[in-house]
């Protein structure tokens, strides 16, 4: 959908009906497909198989803690408690892309941030970002698809050349989405990459006024890129490692950037981008200052759904938000019902203290 300009009033009473229908459909009352949070999960199971206990997406990760510091520049778009000036501690998780909880760091596959931010009034601002600023799907349906094309044979590791081009003729979005990857800078740190709300969001000030955004954190630290040529040659858990020990010297920061549509940008396609042209704010600093393995960690038990969101911001019309949501909570109570187990990290940890009889 690409934006319009309406009447304050009238976008911020559509946003309920929006909100209503879009999880009427992502739960399958609404509309043909009836394709839901489960089924979601099923097909990211089929694709990566079933590791019990761990997330059905971004399944090898660790968790953070630390605080935003927000500037207050953000007031004027939005009334959300986290945008006024002050500090507000945060829960967050990195991860890397796909379903297996013991993959290796050495894949040229996104790296992601989840955050959980709290303020005093009791509002919470939850979002899971990627380092890429698009999306290989635009829909739901499309998502299941792709795990389905992409699914590794096991005889050779690699997805069914015939399945993955005739899925790539019929959505050549996602060919965009992996010549991006192929050709994009791979951070070499969690620390370095940029990370994307990818959706769009609505941000609601105090006016009623309403605003179309997206948001980006940009890292501080100047970005090092990976050898992708080298990638297999990479320790298993070199991003990880890496995090943990540049916060053992000190903390890691990001600015948040907050992107505001224009007339004509698309506003319900997370694979096509705006222009870089559009106008900027930067609202605040985000400070990691701790991480550790999720077993030990804080984020463990957090469904980082992107839906979750304080007054003062709400979904754009993206069908992907709801799906997510969606899927978020299915995996979330499946993991749940079967029960924690150690994360990569912290079963890397344990066999290092077994080894030194600790």
């Amino acid at each position: 959908m690409k934006i319009r300009r309406l009447p304050s009033m009238a976008i911020v009473a559509a946003i309920p009906i929006a909100l209503l229908a879009g999880f009427a459909w992502a739960g399958g009352w609404i509309g043909p497909a009836r394709l839901s949070g489960g089924g979601i999960a099923d097909a990211l199971e089929w694709n990566a198989g079933k590791h019990p206990g761990y997330r059905r997406a971004h399944a090898k990760g660790l968790c953070f803690t630390g605080h935003f510091d927000a500037n207050g520049a953000g007031t004027a778009l939005s009334k959300a408690s986290a945008l006024a000036a002050g500090s507000y501690p945060v829960i967050g998780r990195f991860s890397t892309g796909g379903g297996k909880p013991f993959a290796t760091d050495g894949r040229s596959v996104f790296h992601a941030m989840a955050l959980l931010i709290r303020t005093p009034d009791g509002g919470e601002w939850r979002t899971a970002m990627d380092h890429t600023p698009i999306f290989p799907v635009a829909t739901p349906a499309a998502f299941v698809e792709l795990q389905g094309a992409s699914r590794p044979d096991p005889a050779t590791g690699k997805p069914d050349p015939a399945a993955m081009q005739a899925y790539l003729a019929r959505h050549p979005e996602t060919r965009v989405y992996q010549d991006y990857i192929k050709s994009a800078p791979l951070p070499d740190s969690f620390a370095n990459g940029t990370y994307y709300s990818i959706n769009a969001f609505r941000f609601i000030n105090r006016k009623g006024e309403a605003s179309i955004v997206r948001w980006a954190m940009r890292p501080a630290t100047p970005l090092s890129a990976l050898d992708k040529a080298e990638l297999d040659t990479l320790p298993t858990d070199f991003l990880f490692n890496d995090i943990l020990a540049r916060l053992g010297r000190g903390p890691v920061r990001w600015r948040l950037a907050i992107t505001l549509a224009e007339p004509g940008d698309v506003t319900d396609n997370a694979t096509i981008r705006w222009p870089s042209s559009r106008r900027t704010v930067t609202v605040g600093t985000l400070v990691v200052d701790r991480a550790g393995p999720e077993e030990r960690g804080a984020c463990r038990d957090i469904n980082f759904d992107p839906t979750i969101l304080p007054a003062g911001i709400a979904l754009s019309d993206d069908p992907l938000l709801a799906a997510r949501s969606a899927a978020y909570s299915a995996s979330f109570r499946r993991r749940a019902m079967e029960g924690p187990r150690p994360s990569a990290i912290g079963k890397a940890a344990s066999q290092q203290a077994l080894a030194k009889g600790e």
